[in-house]
């Protein structure tokens, strides 16, 4: 990939968002992602510049692509923010856009990234002025690299796995690795990744660690109460089972045949994309009772529900409290969703295939708190040995226990060296 072919891919995804806006009525009903995000770029750096630009207090700009990456990023911008410093949080997903721009205790400012065209990153970086700049995992926009290198200001990328088949290593990474300064600080999660960085020339790495074990650990000691949940779960008479982040079809084939082989077990699927035609999808699979959870109430007689199917965002990292066992969805694509929100209560967490882009689910299949499935059968046999042994659950519990605390801290690790790295 061109450094060339590149910005003809931005200024063909510019035109095409100005395309959206001009049909919007035609996109009014839609809830897909392309159209919000398409429409939330309209007059966006004039939003910023009439927020943000008269704004004398130092500003830390922070890049996140969706709601997974808020969750590393949430224990940083709690630590960074004060009554001097101020957070600009931009994000690329819709739903995270949508969810944490209503929040009060994040970041001081959430937008939407301005698309990386080189006038806007110019534009963006003269009203933010950031003194510091944080990408959280792996969000390499060459624009706004090049002119945070042409302006010496710097720049960190939080949270980065860079196995040996990354494309940063590749011959068509070499545009991505020409905008990245030299002196960028990078904070890993293993050795291998700082191997890696060092030796296509980047020298200043340390390995923090997950900060996302830091996120996931104040979560599960902060109360939580949902009256709708607590009533569902206080039927289960067999347990309950939390399938997280239900990505795709062969997701829904695992947890929806557990859930109908299982009637004595209430479960409660969160689906990872919340739309008309999802829901329907997931009520279609399941045999048994299932209830969305906009349609209870404080009335509603759960003992009949088997299935409570949870139809909005943000809450997964506190339902986990409710569960015993637990799947997490996306392992059948190359993003498997948060496999440290439920292991952080205790919980035995099954998975798809697809684990190679993170380290954490590798640990704990060798420690025997975590299960790579890939059918309905194997999933069954795991939990059903789980189900019939109770001194396995123990240890388990007490495994995953050791094993979140053991990882916490990375935050206070990323913080040092934020401020004194570079």
């Amino acid at each position: 990939m061109s450094y060339l072919f590149y910005n003809m891919v931005m200024w063909l995804g510019k035109h095409l968002f100005r395309l959206v806006k001009t049909s919007q009525a035609a996109f009014s009903s839609n809830t897909s992602k392309f159209p919000k995000f398409a429409l939330g770029q309209h007059n966006l750096l004039q939003s910023i510049q009439e927020e943000v630009g008269s704004c004398q207090k130092r500003k830390i700009w922070i890049h996140i692509s969706s709601l997974g990456e808020h969750a590393v990023a949430y224990p940083l911008i709690k630590r960074l923010r004060s009554d001097n410093t101020i957070v600009v949080l931009t994000c690329f997903s819709p739903s995270a856009y949508e969810v944490l721009k209503e929040r009060k205790d994040g970041a001081n400012y959430v937008y939407y990234l301005p698309w990386d065209t080189h006038n806007n990153a110019k534009r963006f970086l003269d009203i933010v002025r950031p003194s510091k700049v944080i990408f959280v995992i792996s969000e390499y926009w060459i624009n706004y690299l090049r002119e945070l290198n042409q302006r010496q200001i710097p720049t960190f990328f939080l949270s980065s796995l860079i196995p040996r088949d990354s494309y940063l290593l590749k011959w068509y990474g070499r545009p991505i690795r020409n905008a990245i300064p030299k002196n960028t600080g990078f904070m890993v999660i293993d050795e291998n990744s700082k191997e890696n960085l060092h030796q296509i020339g980047f020298d200043n790495v340390i390995v923090a660690g997950d900060p996302l074990f830091d996120n996931a650990l104040s979560i599960a000691d902060s109360p939580y109460e949902d009256e709708i949940v607590e009533r569902f779960c206080s039927t289960a008479t067999g347990g309950v089972f939390i399938a997280g982040s239900i990505s795709d079809n062969k997701d829904l084939e695992i947890v929806s045949q557990f859930a109908n082989s299982h009637r004595n077990v209430k479960c409660i699927f969160v689906p990872h994309e919340i739309s008309e035609e999802n829901l329907n999808k997931i009520k279609y699979h399941l045999d048994g009772w299932a209830e969305l959870y906009s349609d209870c109430s404080k009335d509603t007689d759960f003992t009949k529900r088997q299935v409570l199917i949870i139809d909005f965002i943000g809450a997964l990292s506190r339902l986990y409290r409710f569960g015993r066992w637990a799947y997490v969805g996306g392992g059948f694509t190359p993003y498997l969703h948060s496999v440290i929100e439920p292991i952080v209560y205790g919980l035995p967490v099954a998975f798809g295939p697809h684990i190679y882009r993170k380290t954490t689910p590798q640990q704990m299949i060798e420690l025997g708190i975590g299960k790579m499935v890939k059918s309905p059968k194997e999933f069954n046999i795991w939990i059903d040995h789980l189900i019939s042994d109770k001194n396995e659950m123990k240890r388990i519990k007490q495994t995953a226990l050791g094993y979140a605390k053991s990882n916490s801290n990375a935050t206070t690790r990323v913080v040092h060296f934020i401020e004194e790295g570079i």
